[in-house]
């Protein structure tokens, strides 16, 4: 139950505190007073859609704060602890449930940035929203619309039909998917059979290339090494030759080679080693160098005798590998890796298009078991329906007795749709005849406003009675009615304030009598901005405003006299149990 809601700088709203509390609470006020943002208010309140042109002329942010009374033990008061929120202690009701105020923030600012909170802290807006399925029905102007609308009245079925329905609906939902994700995968393999036939023929052409080619890691930077080698073998001989003659040769130009110049300053120092002994480990490094010398010569030699090969027959057959690995790697690349690559994981990709047929077969296999399952659990749905429309038609048709609407018969159609859908295999259309031998027409396109307010108030009576929520909004729910009809809708937006909180922006004097809590949106216009307020009615407070309503003038005596036979018979049929 909401105790009550703050509004400040919410499009004429300046500021208002609306107290709200069990049982019927009215709004009223004179046209563009501003009785429709209290709606657009709670709508923020529970997850709606923010928008900056409803914030205040000249004011920076638009904020709404709610306070609800709910049960502890709720899955609201979990999904609140879960989201990080705190829940102020009340106490235990009469009826033994353990009682906790749940705060609820919403702002928006001017350029449409927009803030959540829920128990004091901040919480992103689809929380909001998740309370406010469990916490309240909202009908707006636009709901009575949207009632013309199929889903709307599929929607409004299942309601009524219960958990019943939502197991049958679950079971059936879980069956489509599965049915419509392997029909779709099916569908992609048949659609694609061609181009994967041709991209295995295209693979198994690659792979019997490249197997044949053999390939191995690294061989195109050796093989290219090799050829530059070969290519260059006459400047590799005449510098290893050089180098050989510079080291150790027996004739050099120009004077000595190196390996007798070590000779020469060897055996100069081991003749003075015995007058200086620190000069014997000079001594020992010139041998050791005298011995790498000569190492080096060999390995210059054993370089040559490899150069001395027939280099031009071995160059041409490199020329001739790094040829096919090109070609390979021009079909299959654009880099040597990838045609490595390709070799490596085209076996499992070839034999997954080579499946494709076995596949085709299974998964052809598997759409039927799965339709035939789709077909069972839309007829277990359409059975619950079926049955759940029965009674919603005969508890609609009394409903609408009450609401002045005695012959008017309400038939909740359930038809076949040429396929199974996300929602089931039925197509669901409300029938209304107004009145006896009247035919019956679907509500979208045969009720009238008013007959259309006083189906959707109907409704939600009903499913009410199997799916019991604490709060319900109506918005102008009296659209198009006036009169006795208007009287009856009030009595039973009263008869179903005894189970829940209503709340009611209403325009009819005859709807607002049977309202316990009455509270009147105000505007105050100074000839530059508009403002309103809300103020709760006492009395001749109220009084006045009921006289308004009936004849536009809060001080007409007839009004008055008027307006106080609606308040007495309203008071007197409350007090009725």
């Amino acid at each position: 139950m909401i105790e009550s809601i703050d509004i400040r700088d919410l499009g004429v709203i300046a500021q208002a505190s609306l107290p709200l509390g069990p049982g019927f609470t009215a709004i009223t006020g004179e046209t563009g007073a501003g009785k429709t943002m209290v709606v657009t208010a709670l709508g923020l309140l529970l997850g709606g859609r923010a928008d900056a042109a409803a914030v205040r002329r000249g004011a920076h942010q638009a904020s709404v704060d709610g306070r609800w009374n709910i049960d502890e033990a709720t899955s609201v008061a979990e999904r609140v602890r879960d989201a990080g929120g705190l829940l102020d202690e009340i106490g235990v009701n009469e009826a033994g449930e353990h009682r906790v105020e749940l705060t609820l923030g919403r702002s928006v600012s001017a350029e449409g940035r927009s803030r959540a909170q829920v128990g004091g802290r901040s919480a992103p807006i689809g929380v909001l929203a998740e309370l406010g399925e469990k916490l309240v029905v909202l009908h707006g102007q636009s709901d009575q619309m949207r009632l013309r609308t199929a889903s709307a009245q599929r929607d409004a079925l299942d309601r009524f039909a219960g958990k019943k329905l939502r197991r049958a609906l679950t079971a059936y939902t879980t069956a489509f998917e599965t049915w419509k994700t392997t029909r779709e995968t099916l569908a992609m393999l048949i659609e694609q059979r061609d181009l994967r036939h041709a991209e295995a023929e295209r693979l198994r052409i690659a792979l019997e290339e490249i197997e044949a080619a053999d390939p191995q890691p690294g061989e195109e930077d050796e093989l290219t090494a090799l050829a530059e080698r070969l290519t260059n073998v006459e400047d590799l001989r005449l510098a290893a030759a050089s180098a050989r003659e510079a080291l150790s040769a027996e004739e050099i130009e120009g004077g000595a080679d190196v390996s007798a110049l070590l000779d020469h300053a060897r055996r100069q120092l081991e003749r003075a080693v015995g007058f200086d002994a620190t000069l014997a480990p000079i001594v020992e490094q010139l041998t050791g160098l005298g011995y790498q010398v000569a190492e080096l010569t060999g390995e210059l030699s054993t370089y040559l005798a490899t150069l001395d090969s027939d280099g031009a027959h071995e160059l041409e057959q490199i020329q001739e590998r790094r040829a096919l690995l090109s070609n390979l790697v021009r079909k299959h690349g654009p880099r040597y890796e990838d045609v490595l690559e390709l070799r490596a994981v085209g076996s499992q990709r070839l034999l997954e298009l080579d499946s494709d047929e076995s596949r085709i077969d299974e998964l052809g296999a598997r759409v039927e078991t799965e339709h035939a399952a789709v077909l069972t659990t839309a007829a277990e749905l359409t059975a619950v329906r079926t049955a759940a429309a029965t009674r919603m038609s005969a508890a609609v048709s009394t409903e609408l007795t009450a609401l002045a609407m005695a012959q008017a018969k309400v038939t909740v159609a359930v038809e076949p749709l040429p396929e199974p859908g996300s929602h089931g295999a039925d197509q669901i259309t409300f029938l209304l005849a107004p009145h006896n031998g009247a035919e019956p027409r679907p509500v979208a396109k045969g009720a009238s406003g008013g007959e259309l307010s006083r189906v959707m108030l109907a409704l939600e009576v009903v499913i009410a009675t199997n799916e019991p929520l604490p709060t319900f909004v109506f918005d102008e729910v009296d659209a198009g009615v006036g009169g006795a009809a208007a009287i009856e809708i009030g009595r039973r937006l009263a008869s179903l304030a005894r189970s829940a909180q209503v709340i009611v922006v209403t325009h009819l004097a005859q709807v607002a009598a049977f309202a316990g809590n009455h509270l009147a949106v105000v505007k105050d216009d100074d000839g530059r901005v508009t403002a309103s307020s809300v103020r709760q009615l006492r009395e001749d407070e109220r009084l006045a405003e009921m006289a308004r309503l009936l004849s536009g003038l809060a001080d007409s005596e007839n009004a008055l006299a008027h307006a106080g036979e609606l308040l007495a018979l309203a008071a007197s049929e409350n007090a009725t149990p």
